[in-house]
């Protein structure tokens, strides 16, 4: 060692333990691991050129868009659909056929008991059939594993408080779990919205059941939950196939997940597959005896996956691949990574930093006396070597190896070792320092540096109002217009809904395909938000009227589905989170929490009740505080939503006080005491009303277009219905909804 090393050595040996005792520190913050966690991203994007085909024993079937039109039927479909699925493919020879679908409800009609049947049918010729269930915090009237063969597992090793889970469990309705295994689809996302780890054993009150994934793995390889050896912070293990087959864990039971497939146009993709064209193929093989062309995909010996990605109601989140995917996926990549022995694993993080320490210890001995060019050159190659150390071995052995915080310890060092440098050489240059000095100034330099700043992820608590709408039988009507055409309608709808909710003080949120999403009350404060939310939703329908009646004269031009085209609109007031989300390298300002949650379901209920503007108890009472009593509010329904354990008062929006024709008034105010008779359980009384506000209704079917029907017509048939349902003596007129 040279002379001059040694003296840079004793004066900057401080140097690597201060940089990488920063980083290190820096690792352990939220910021440190998104950025890792990022970086780790990248490196499985880059791995995609690299990495072998997924198990091909996998495939998957997603109920889509597509699917809604090929049955005409919307998601939820009548469980005998599943129930034919399931036979079909049976009879297909698949090995598995397993539901990535909470089925925990019971439904009327004969769906449930037929798909129990096929479900126990299959079993028994050896096609296990598995479903989904999610651990909830409330009592769900179902004890997880007292009927049925799904078994707690019960050679737990650790403390399993630390499991991810809940007090109770949403589980397949009684028929279906007593007849086949169901597994919990509980996957917490990270800060981000990715998932990057599940929980591959799930806790419910004081027992540890299988997640989704394993149970699929154990109903696959014929394992009894008594075989099952779970050691939190080790592995999970469990004979199989003549051998014992380890999962690494962590101490909270979670998996790594070694994510490698998606749907994104890589040539290895998982396989993937519609819902309706795979049901309608096999149907006609297996059980009509028919030869279509081209004929239905080879499911035999294949675990089927069956999730559903329906717009506005699917089951989606971002992944390490895409923006948006199918939560389904992250379930296919645990199981192809147990079936291939293809695990992911971290490094240990003493080898990494003490790595990193003996890197820059290196660094300071022989370069830190160079020049500053080859100072700034080896920083470069440094920082090539260890971005390699953490890529290469990720796509060759699935080993992670953080990297953002040592390069930020190496940056670090290196700043000061070059600054140092850099010290000593201007030393010689004050000259050129004073010229240089005298034509920039330091406020430049300030707004130069800011202007280089990336703009930050971050969000912020505001009280606002959520606007939802879509419009009605979309997909009845858009897969008749050609492309050019059905561009012109959305762009001329869109263009009268966006102007009017900004008229109004809104904020557009986004698009999703015919869906408007708008904020009111951010990022400018709005008191009146709700008032103004309420104000926009009824113009929207009035420019909608006026855009019917243009498109209606123009004749043919449009499909009948078109001149008669309807809007649902859905509003929620509360706290919601406002701010630029997404990635870091992607993202939009936006809103999200589980009031904006609530406003979705208003929208998509709305159709239940007959109605087109459907709002909260909160969205009325904040309108009413500002806008007094210019907006009509009729009352509809105390409900309860999916998701959510505590009943909803809704509301339709009439109109405007000034627009209301003396007609609708006494409509409402029939269909109130008409109400109050249903909700007293006077079933003629309330029959008699509602059949007297019918005749009243502003909106009837085959009179106003589009209309299909009304809240008095719905109160008619649940009238009927509720008559010949034995009630609780508490029942005080909440009604559960069935689907989102």
């Amino acid at each position: 060692m040279r002379s001059s090393s040694r003296t840079t050595l004793r004066q900057l040996w401080w140097s690597p333990l201060v940089c990488f005792g920063a980083a290190w520190t820096f690792s352990l913050t939220d910021v440190g691991r998104e950025l890792e966690n990022h970086a780790l991203d990248l490196c499985t994007r880059f791995r995609l050129g690299f990495q072998p085909p997924p198990d091909p024993r996998l495939a998957i079937v997603l109920f889509e868009d597509d699917t809604e039109a090929r049955l005409g039927k919307p998601w939820p479909v009548d469980r005998q659909y599943h129930a034919q699925m399931t036979q079909v493919l049976a009879l297909a020879g698949a090995r598995q056929v397993a539901w990535d679908v909470i089925l925990d409800s019971s439904r009327e009609g004969e769906g449930d008991a037929l798909l129990a049947q096929i479900a126990e049918a299959a079993n028994g010729a050896g096609v296990p059939v598995v479903s989904a269930g999610v651990t909830n915090a409330e009592p769900t009237g179902a004890v997880p594993g007292r009927e049925g063969p799904t078994k707690p597992l019960t050679h737990v090793a650790g403390d399993i408080r630390r499991i991810s889970g809940d007090k109770h469990g949403f589980i397949p309705y009684p028929q279906l779990r007593a007849v086949s295994l169901y597994g919990f689809a509980d996957a917490h996302p990270g800060s981000d919205g990715i998932r990057r780890e599940i929980p591959l054993v799930v806790r419910v009150g004081t027992e540890v059941f299988p997640s989704l994934s394993l149970q699929i793995i154990l109903a696959h390889y014929g394992v009894k939950s008594d075989d099952v050896r779970v050691r939190l912070g080790d592995a999970l293990s469990f004979p199989a196939a003549g051998r014992t087959i380890r999962v690494p864990i962590d101490q909270n039971g979670n998996l790594l997940i070694n994510y490698r497939y998606d749907k994104i146009g890589h040539a290895t993709d998982f396989p993937v597959y519609g819902y309706g064209a795979l049901l309608i193929g096999l149907s006609q093989v297996h059980l009509e005896e028919k030869k279509p062309e081209p004929p239905p995909p080879d499911m035999k010996g294949r675990i089927v996956l069956l999730g559903q990605t329906v717009t506005g109601k699917a089951d989606v989140g971002p992944s390490p691949l895409r923006d948006l995917t199918p939560l389904t996926f992250v379930v296919a990549n645990v199981v192809n990574n147990v079936l291939a022995d293809d695990f992911a694993r971290r490094a240990p993080p003493w080898a990494v930093w003490l790595g990193a320490l003996l890197v820059g210890c290196l660094w300071i001995a022989f370069v830190a006396d160079r020049s500053v060019l080859i100072l700034c050159g080896s920083a470069i190659l440094s920082m090539m070597a260890f971005v390699s150390a953490e890529v290469w071995p990720w796509v060759w052995g699935s080993w992670w190896v953080p990297a953002i915080a040592p390069l930020t310890g190496l940056g670090a060092l290196q700043f000061i070792t070059i600054g140092r440098r850099v010290w000593q050489e201007q030393k010689a240059k004050q000259e050129i320092k004073g010229m240089f000095g005298s034509y920039v100034s330091p406020e430049l330099v300030d707004r130069m540096i800011k202007s280089e700043q990336r703009p930050q992820l971050g969000g912020h608590e505001e009280e606002i109002t959520a606007y939802f709408s879509d419009i009605q039988g979309y997909s009845t009507f858009s897969e008749k217009l050609p492309p050019d055409r059905l561009v012109k309608l959305l762009n001329e709808y869109l263009t009268a809904c966006t102007d009017t909710v900004q008229g109004e003080g809104g904020t557009l949120d986004k698009y999703i395909g015919d869906a408007v999403v708008a904020i009111f009350g951010a990022p400018m404060a709005l008191p009146d938000h709700a008032y103004r939310a309420c104000l926009a939703a009824v113009r929207v329908q009035a420019h909608l009227d006026e855009l019917r009646a243009k498109w209606d004269a123009e004749g043919d031009l449009w499909p009948e589905g078109v001149r008669k085209m309807r809007s649902r609109i859905g509003l929620n007031s509360g706290s919601a989170i406002i701010g630029n989300m997404g990635s870091r390298t992607r993202f939009s300002y936006t809103m999200t929490g589980d009031n904006v949650n609530l406003a979705a379901r208003m929208e998509s209920g709305a159709k239940s009740w007959g109605a087109y503007i459907m709002c909260t108890e909160a969205t009325r009472a904040a309108c009413e505080k500002h806008g007094g009593d210019r907006v009509v509010f009729r009352p509809l329904a105390r409900i309860v939503v999916m998701g959510r354990t505590l009943a909803v008062p809704v509301y339709e929006i009439v109109g405007l006080k000034e627009e209301i024709a003396p007609r609708t008034r006494e409509c409402l105010g029939l269909f109130a005491q008409a109400l109050d008779r249903f909700y007293a359980r006077d079933w003629d009384g309330a029959q008699a009303g509602f059949r007297r506000s019918a005749e009243l209704e502003p909106l009837v079917p085959g009179l106003a277009p589009g209309v299909k029907g009304n809240p008095s017509l719905i109160y008619q048939g649940l009238v009927e219905e509720y008559r010949q349902m034995k009630l609780p003596d508490d029942w005080d007129g909440v009604h559960v909804m069935q689907h989102k």
